[in-house]
């Protein structure tokens, strides 16, 4: 199974939903496909410039690793020279810091990943596992 643009909307939809239900700040959130590629991109009103490339880089990175990118905050820590070679060799397009979570199909299959920012790191990752429980769809644990 692939991560669908039907998918991606219905992941947009539920965690600007989340947000407003827990009134976060508005948010910015990036769904990419399994290759890394750009699905669908909103960001609300009011959301400063660059939360695209920050939602993004938390996407991408925990699809670049392996891992959503609250552990790759906690790899930064213990790791750090493993980090930086893994954000140099991306061209820093990675945002170690929780909100970017992989996307599971019912197969347990990798097929993408959400990425938010706009919030605290921990209210950006509450809002995108919502989005995506609100598809149907399961996150990496």
């Amino acid at each position: 199974m692939a991560l669908s643009l039907d998918h991606a909307r219905k992941i947009l939809h539920g965690a600007f939903e989340k947000r407003i239900d827990a009134d976060m700040n508005p948010l910015a959130i990036v769904v990419v496909d399994a290759g890394g590629h750009l699905v669908a991109f909103e960001r609300e009103d009011g959301v400063p410039y660059g939360r695209f490339n920050v939602a993004h880089g938390k996407a991408a990175g925990a699809l670049a690793v392996g891992v959503n990118s609250r552990t790759l905050e906690t790899l930064a820590k213990d790791r750090p020279h493993f980090m930086a070679g893994v954000i140099g060799s991306l061209d820093g397009a990675v945002v170690p810091v929780a909100g970017g979570v992989i996307v599971l199909d019912a197969d347990q299959n990798r097929i993408g990943a959400v990425g938010a920012s706009g919030d605290t790191s921990d209210n950006d990752e509450i809002a995108v596992l919502a989005g995506i429980a609100a598809a149907g769809l399961t996150a990496l644990g």
